[in-house]
């Protein structure tokens, strides 16, 4: 009785672990194929980022030229950065302040809610998607790869792009005082050293929202065959990882341009 009663117990126990809810992942770094590339965690100094890096939600991540690095978040969904860009971490979503991202939900994704990354301009949201956001002094851009992405701005417009469909804004035609904000946030961004506080980024995203309700912008236009294979083969943020893109395939059927990787 007493070996029976003990295999009872193991059994129960065996059951309990396996029915309790399995933990949330912590995002993380993927790779980091080219630096310079860093990582700041909530309160913490900046760090260089390495492969396997757990992260928190208000983590800032930065590189510079011809810095790139991958990273997945709790929920799996997944995104690059390059360039001279600076974003952070909000939940399950990103906020870029500068730079290139490219976003995406693997195909065979169970969770299908939509992914968004948002910046001082306009948040996109994708859902099985692949995204394409840059935001520097000059240009706002936002790009279809592959699938439907909503872009919704601060003052309340939707527009929604299809595969191979640009949003482009030039800010150098808007308004000199929204010109002048945004040169103005990268001069304190110099002088932060390259990072903000979570305080202080939300103080500046703030002040910067007000500057830009008579921002003119124009509708999604499809992009040419060309432009649409150069971009892909030249593309810092699809090109020259370890792996390929999750999405590339899609990418490639969706769009007719092979990218030098798929290349036999």
């Amino acid at each position: 009785m007493g070996c029976r009663h003990a295999w009872l117990m193991a059994a129960t126990a065996t059951l309990t672990i396996a029915a309790a809810p399995a933990l949330a992942r912590a995002p993380e770094v993927v790779e980091v194929p080219t630096g310079p590339a860093f990582v700041r965690l909530p309160g913490q100094k900046e760090v260089k980022a390495r492969k396997g890096l757990n992260l928190r939600p208000a983590t800032q991540l930065r590189t510079s030229k011809p810095g790139r690095m991958q990273v997945m978040l709790g929920n799996g969904r997944q995104f690059r950065m390059g360039g001279d860009a600076l974003l952070r971490l909000t939940g399950n979503s990103v906020e870029l302040l500068k730079g290139s991202v490219i976003g995406w939900i693997r195909p065979n994704a169970k969770n299908r809610q939509p992914f968004q990354i948002r910046t001082r301009l306009a948040t996109a949201s994708i859902q099985g998607t692949t995204v394409f956001i840059e935001l520097n002094d000059d240009t706002f851009k936002v790009f279809s790869w592959e699938g439907r992405v909503q872009v919704k701005t601060r003052t309340g417009e939707v527009f929604t792009l299809e595969s191979g469909q640009q949003l482009l804004l030039d800010l150098s035609r808007q308004m000199s005082v929204v010109k002048g904000r945004l040169d103005g946030l990268e001069a304190a961004l110099g002088e932060s050293g390259g990072m903000f506080t979570p305080d202080e980024w939300e103080e500046r995203t703030k002040e910067a929202e007000s500057e830009e309700e008579d921002i003119s912008w124009d509708p999604p236009a499809r992009l040419e065959d060309s432009e649409v294979q150069q971009r892909l083969t030249k593309s810092a943020l699809i090109n020259g990882f370890s792996t390929p893109l999750e999405t590339l395939p899609e990418i490639e059927r969706e769009l007719g341009a092979t990218a030098p990787s798929a290349t036999p």
